[in-house]
């Protein structure tokens, strides 16, 4: 008979535990509790002051019209990252998993730009995107004799990020997409071809709801990323600019909450901005939990 895996000492889970639990205690637990803390004091780190203000800076947050206008863009880029990013990603997806000559090059050219760190990613379409020698402009001016100011102006530059943040992210949802395609069940499709269905029916009918659950995981995914994670793009891409209305059209909240925390020094005001972000997302995940309800996990 085979014995159970147990722990004959007590302690040495614990023991073995230890190293982990400091570095979460260091890296993770002590943060976000400093930062809970931070966000109840009008704090400046540089001048190392520091007032209680409890819930007011929450409440001016709330009232800041450019707090207001962050938010919106944020919603707008992050709802549109996810839509063209798996919309993108599944079309090209699709075509990947066709059985072609040099099928395996292909993949590995769609999925290398997920490879390529925020920062060189961002410089990348800095330079091919630049208004004087970009690859570019040179073919639109030597095509239709336009040459525009991608970054000065408030639409393209906004356009330009999220363009840049869903190609960032492509790799990422092609290689889940083009696994679960691998792995679905030929039966079904083969029966589907047989009763007649059109190829749209079949993709609608049958590969869609079997892909339910990846889309569900990579909706999520794919929203934490539009949130917190194209930072390195903004920053080289536009700093936040240029300027439309009350703030920057590309100041999306995890940016605002930098220039607040490491260029304006209102450490107090970065980490309410931290919180409320945190909370938003947790909203945002518990909703789409609570609607994930409908994903198709039989085959």
């Amino acid at each position: 008979m085979r014995e159970n895996s147990v722990f004959r000492n007590r302690l040495l889970p614990w023991v073995l535990l230890f190293p982990t639990l400091v570095i979460l205690a260091v890296f993770l637990y002590y943060p976000a509790l400093e930062t809970l803390r931070l966000s109840l004091f009008r704090a400046n780190f540089v001048f190392q002051t520091s007032e209680y203000a409890g819930l007011r800076q929450f409440a001016d947050l709330l009232k800041d019209p450019a707090y207001h206008q962050s938010l919106f863009q944020t919603l707008v880029f992050s709802a549109l990252v996810v839509v063209l990013g798996l919309s993108a990603s599944l079309s090209l997806a699709l075509l990947a998993n066709q059985k072609v000559r040099g099928a395996r090059l292909y993949r590995l050219l769609l999925i290398y730009p997920y490879a390529l760190s925020p920062a060189i990613a961002g410089t990348l379409w800095l330079f091919i995107f630049n208004p004087e020698v970009g690859v570019v402009n040179q073919l639109l001016e030597s095509s239709f004799g336009i040459k525009p100011r991608w970054l000065d102006n408030p639409f393209l530059a906004f356009g330009l990020v999220v363009f840049a943040a869903v190609w960032k992210n492509l790799g990422y949802n092609i290689a889940f997409y083009l696994a679960a395609l691998q792995n679905m069940p030929k039966e079904l499709l083969e029966a589907a071809e047989l009763d007649g269905a059109t190829p749209f029916q079949r993709f609608r009918r049958v590969i869609l709801p079997l892909l339910s659950p990846m889309t569900f995981f990579l909706v999520f995914i794919n929203i934490t990323y539009s949130f917190f994670d194209t930072f390195g793009l903004i920053d080289i891409l536009t700093k936040g600019g240029p300027v439309y209305g009350n703030t920057g059209i590309t100041t999306f909240l995890v940016y605002r909450m930098y220039l607040d925390g490491f260029e304006n020094f209102r450490t107090g005001v970065a980490a309410a901005q931290a919180v409320l972000l945190l909370v938003m997302v947790g909203g945002i995940t518990l909703l789409q939990f609570r609607t994930g309800r409908r994903v198709h996990y039989g085959s």
